[in-house]
């Protein structure tokens, strides 16, 4: 579906979906999709990819987060998970700046939003981890995501991957690749909400306060609805936890594995977004704060383990496919 009838499709689902039954990802969400795509690929491109994140400049930083006498194989399996987190890690290395406006969530006008020049970039192009397609449940006017983004940028990514281009720049195009595929599969980096309160759209949910604790716990919430999604599976920067979720998820459906198309991806996660994440109860319009519930968490953890699974097997499909 094309970007425009992906917003006017919005329009028409989302007005009164407020009642429409429940469904990004930290460290661990990352690491889980690496997992689940690392044991499909084949022995040729898994010696492929190890070749290509060894020239990561943070390679030797990630070596000290494996646990010492670790198996090569295993090793090679961590390091490629860890390497899925480098484009949140860049974000609080001290070495890479914001670019852009919005604290860097909006691209530069200088030309360089989308420039693809390696390791020596040191923009955190915070902007490429998502695409804020629109919609609105009140009827507030809508805005078109800007450009680039994630879709932008997976293709960007993947055509460099499969052509000729130097190592050094396809292992730079590679670690972000990994990010992204599970960035867009996250139903909150691929939509925003539009309303009375949020007539520029809410950020992909990070203007929604949500409060996830009991009694007391409840006083103060300052939670956001984006991070609740983000973090369901831990922001631990070691892969042994992020493993046991990949070993537990269930296996993708062929058809669904087999869908490369970047636009439909991005379209699952929206449709999950307008349909799974805003439920009124417990998300209502406005930005809260709002209560997560029990129910509301254990259908989140449900569609979460399912987007996880899916973005693995079409990750290593894709690399299987298009990595030279």
């Amino acid at each position: 579906m094309s970007k425009g009838l992906r917003r006017i499709a919005s329009v028409v689902l989302s007005i009164g979906v407020a009642a429409v039954p429940a469904y990004g990802w930290g460290n661990g969400g990352h690491m889980a999709v690496a997992f689940v795509a690392y044991q499909d690929l084949t022995p040729q491109v898994r010696d492929r990819v190890d070749a290509l994140i060894k020239l990561n400049p943070s390679y030797q930083a990630w070596m000290a987060l494996i646990p010492a006498n670790t198996p090569p194989a295993t090793r090679n399996e961590m390091l490629f998970m860890i390497a899925a987190t480098w484009p949140d890690q860049i974000k609080g290395d001290h070495q890479h700046q914001a670019d852009g406006t919005a604290g860097g969530d909006r691209p530069p006008d200088d030309g360089t939003a989308g420039q693809n020049i390696g390791y020596g970039d040191m923009a955190m192009h915070k902007y490429w981890h998502f695409i804020d397609e629109p919609f609105t449940q009140d009827g507030t006017p809508l805005q078109d995501p800007p450009t680039p983004n994630a879709e932008t940028q997976i293709a960007a990514f993947r055509a460099t991957l499969a052509s000729d281009s130097p190592d050094a720049l396809k292992s730079y195009d590679l670690v972000w690749l990994l990010h992204l595929v599970g960035d867009v599969h996250q139903p909150l980096h691929c939509a925003s909400r539009f309303g009375h309160a949020d007539p520029n759209g809410d950020s992909g949910g990070n203007k929604v306060v949500v409060c996830t604790g009991k009694g007391k716990a409840k006083a103060g919430c300052k939670g956001e609805l984006h991070a609740f999604w983000d973090d369901l599976f831990g922001t631990s920067p070691k892969p042994g936890p992020a493993m046991k979720v990949g070993k537990s998820l269930p296996a993708a459906a062929a058809d669904k594995a087999g869908d490369l198309d970047t636009t439909h991806w991005v379209q699952e996660s929206f449709d999950d977004a307008a349909h799974a994440v805003y439920v009124n109860p417990p998300i209502g319009l406005g930005d809260g704060p709002f209560q997560i519930t029990p129910a509301y968490r254990k259908a989140a953890l449900s569609l979460a383990r399912e987007r996880i699974a899916v973005a693995g097997s079409r990750l290593a499909n894709v690399l299987d496919k298009e990595l030279k």
